[in-house]
């Protein structure tokens, strides 16, 4: 992003229309359906949403900001394509962020976030029996960003949030096969883990748990975006 385009995107106030457009591609891209290298057409998107030009393109430029959309001077805007040497640096950033994260949890984590850790593990059990893989790959991605929360810091939150979504591309982008996302069991250990007050098992857990997912992967090979916007930000089949 250019100065002038972050110093416009730091003055802007978002609107309810921008917002949503915003979330729309966003659980698109965490739930896998908006592959890396997808154009984001904006005439597309005004249809899509029902809105004007200035508000997708003010949506894109907070998306650009996250990390999740690339917009390309002169060629418009498009999902974020990670390479592979991005995805490692993803993934050996998130080893040395979220085992902190859960060392420190399991010094000492508040009943309430314990708690709402559980119900997240409760509601992934039910999207697994459902066998609802939109929605499993959503609440996988979610409890990383739980863990976060847990600890009330705002930028640390966000941080996480920005690696997972940089993730759920990577996935989409060099995943080997439908296996490629998080495990069943592991995110119950974690917790576990953490419950128990032991902080060297809750690091050992995540770490096997965020290395099992990248090595599910095969950044040899990356899938080919899927160009129905329409169909894909509105649930139409």
């Amino acid at each position: 992003m250019t100065n002038d385009a972050q110093q416009k995107l730091n003055t802007m106030q978002t609107d309810p229309d921008e917002q949503m457009i915003v979330d729309r591609i966003y659980s698109a891209v965490m739930e896998q359906k908006l592959a890396p290298r997808t154009k984001l057409s904006e005439a597309a998107l005004c249809e899509t949403f029902g809105v004007g030009r200035m508000r997708v393109r003010r949506a894109l430029l907070l998306l650009d900001s996250q990390g999740i959309v690339d917009l390309r001077s002169n060629r418009g805007a498009y999902v974020a394509c990670p390479s592979a040497d991005e995805a490692r640096e993803v993934f050996a950033a998130r080893l040395m962020i979220e085992t902190g994260i859960v060392r420190e949890l399991a010094r000492g984590v508040s009943d309430t976030g314990l708690s709402a850790l559980r119900r997240h593990i409760e509601q992934e059990d039910i999207a697994r029996t459902k066998d609802d893989r939109t929605e499993m790959i959503r609440l996988s991605g979610a409890f990383h960003v739980e863990l976060a929360r847990c600890h009330d810091n705002t930028v640390l939150t966000r941080v996480v949030r920005e690696l997972v979504t940089r993730s759920s591309l990577i996935v989409a982008l060099f995943g080997a096969n439908r296996s490629s996302t998080c495990p069943d069991d592991e995110h119950a250990s974690i917790i576990e883990a953490i419950a128990d007050g032991d902080p060297q098992a809750a690091e050992d857990s995540i770490r096997h748990h965020i290395l099992h997912v990248q090595n599910g992967l095969d950044l040899e090979q990356s899938q080919k975006a899927e160009p129905d916007l329409a169909k894909i930000l509105t649930g139409r089949m």
